[in-house]
């Protein structure tokens, strides 16, 4: 479980090195009055995770083979709601690794500003690393992770507590922070601006159903470590991501010019000594980790999705060691793409972000609903609840992003979505069908041949030879 937890929360947790930076990026707009509302926004976002964490803790118990967004609401809602879950989801993937590349990167820079200029070129390195380290199986990257992800939970951990005890000693900053306090632009601090702030910090949220979908790579038994995995994970994430909220009001951090927020709150706690650089390398090794989250998912539902004759069947193919080679080479390349154009900067990728992961929350919930109230098993109706409240607050949170959002670059992921969905189902017969391949029931013999309209000598030779066979057997 060590190394589980190492693998699949390392998107959720490195989160919280841009989640609380965004949303005071976008409460600056209001002036230095408003950033104090960073914290119950904060707040609200950390509830919000702890139902979509009950709500899959379901979701695993009912799918211990893996119950992935795409599968439950296949399952459940039908093919259409399966694919559209699905292409939210290929797409949210390629963001990940792209953010989580260019947070990396920032997080360096921040240390070492001579690095700047070359911040696409250390992001174009970031992903090549995690396309060797994942092209040579699972359970090497796994181990070869293990170690950034706990060096960060060390380091923010030792930030938070050392952060939280010079403010109750009253004790001042080592090293003023670098942002300058914003003025007023004009905007007021209102409904629109805060659901604004609210949508940037549910970034936080991403990378939480990589547990669901990664549930047979757990050791027996399955589903309880699996979902003692997902309540660690949450249990780190809400700590961390309130405490860095909680230390950026108490020490008036704002976003600065080549400073993100955690290199800001490590120069008022440690100083410019090895502790400051300690927390820096090991948030910019878990951002790149954290692209590893998305390596595991995006080749192991693009598998599925092509055995189920929706993406090209070559994306179902394993290489030498037993992984989906194609799927990783296209994740790096697609995320290198958008690398290259966003020139690696975070915040311009960010608005892209989170749609695809709460349109695919609030699909796989409303799914587990329909399972509980078509399967009626023990205690059915409190799932039930249970699972429909989580979709209920997943699917407000959705709408908000995508309308905050929308004109920020919201409606490029929104647009991709529904046209990659659209292709799939024209594309395939399966879908026309309604029963995906991996669905249906497969004979244990050759199916019987039936009659061309037009007959081949050499073709009716072989199917009596082959119903000879069968008869023999």
């Amino acid at each position: 479980m060590p190394i589980a937890l190492a693998v699949f929360s390392s998107d959720a947790l490195s989160s919280v090195a841009y989640a609380t930076e965004e949303i005071l990026l976008v409460l600056s707009a209001a002036g230095a009055a408003a950033l104090w509302v960073s914290l119950p926004i904060s707040a609200v976002i950390v509830l919000l995770l702890g139902v979509v964490i009950v709500s899959y803790r379901q979701t695993i118990h009912a799918y211990p083979d893996g119950g992935g967004s795409y599968i439950v609401a296949r399952e459940n809602l039908g093919t259409i709601w399966g694919l559209i879950a699905a292409a939210a989801l290929l797409l949210d993937y390629i963001l990940t690794v792209a953010v989580s590349t260019a947070a990396g990167v920032a997080a360096m820079t921040s240390a070492f500003p001579g690095l700047q200029p070359h911040r696409v070129a250390l992001g174009l390195l970031f992903l090549f690393i995690l396309a060797v380290g994942n092209l040579r199986g699972l359970r090497q990257s796994g181990r070869l992770f293990a170690f950034p992800t706990y060096l960060f939970i060390f380091a923010m951990t030792l930030l938070i507590l050392a952060g939280i005890g010079r403010a109750l000693m009253h004790l001042p900053a080592v090293e003023p922070t670098a942002g300058v306090l914003p003025d007023a632009s004009g905007e007021l601090l209102g409904v629109w601006l805060l659901m604004r702030a609210f949508s940037a910090g549910c970034a936080a949220l991403t990378g939480i159903e990589a547990v669901s979908n990664g549930v047979q790579a757990f050791r027996k038994p399955e589903p309880h470590n699996a979902s003692l995995t997902l309540m660690i994970m949450a249990l780190i994430l809400g700590f961390f991501f309130l405490g860095t909220s909680y230390l950026a009001h108490v020490y008036t951090v704002v976003p600065g010019l080549g400073q993100t927020v955690v290199s800001q709150l490590g120069r008022a706690i440690f100083g410019r000594g090895p502790l400051y650089y300690l927390l820096q390398i090991a948030t910019a090794m878990i951002l790149m980790v954290a692209a590893n989250t998305a390596f595991a998912d995006f080749p192991r539902l693009s598998s599925i999705l092509a055995r189920d004759r929706f993406l090209p069947r070559q994306l179902a193919n394993m290489g030498d060691r037993l992984v989906f080679s194609n799927g990783i080479l296209i994740l790096a390349g697609s995320a290198g793409f958008l690398l290259v154009l966003f020139g690696g900067n975070t915040h311009s990728l960010i608005p892209l972000y989170a749609v695809g992961v709460f349109l695919a929350f609030t699909l796989s919930q409303s799914g587990m609903v329909v399972r509980h109230l078509s399967t009626r098993g023990k205690r059915y109706r409190m799932h039930a609840v249970v699972n429909a409240a989580g979709a209920m607050a997943t699917g407000a949170a959705l709408l908000v992003i995508a309308v905050t959002k929308f004109v920020h670059g919201a409606w490029i992921v929104i647009l991709s979505t529904c046209v990659s969905s659209c292709r799939c189902v024209r594309s395939s017969p399966s879908a026309r069908c309604g029963t995906p391949p991996s669905c249906r029931s497969r004979p244990s013999i050759a199916p019987p041949c039936t009659p061309c309209a037009t007959p081949n000598p050499s073709r009716t030779r072989s199917r009596r030879c082959t119903s000879a066979s069968i008869r023999s057997r």
